[in-house]
């Protein structure tokens, strides 16, 4: 029994950190797509990922700030 509740907690965790990636790839899509077609083009991840980093710290500090 708490090896189940374990494993969903797991997966939803999971879960959670896949949705926010996708939501904030999409949104990095449509603000900045120049930086995202040059990394596809390039094949050099490191500027897609500090971007889709530099978004979800964006997020979240006003979040906070919200909060």
């Amino acid at each position: 029994m708490d090896l189940e509740r374990f494993g969903l907690g797991v997966f939803g965790f999971v879960g959670l950190i896949a949705a926010t990636l996708a939501g904030a790839t999409m949104w990095l899509v449509l603000t900045d797509p120049v930086t995202v077609a040059d990394a596809v083009s390039e094949g050099e991840i490191s500027p897609l990922v500090r971007e889709l980093a530099d978004v979800l710290y964006r997020a979240l500090r006003d979040l906070f700030r919200y909060l």
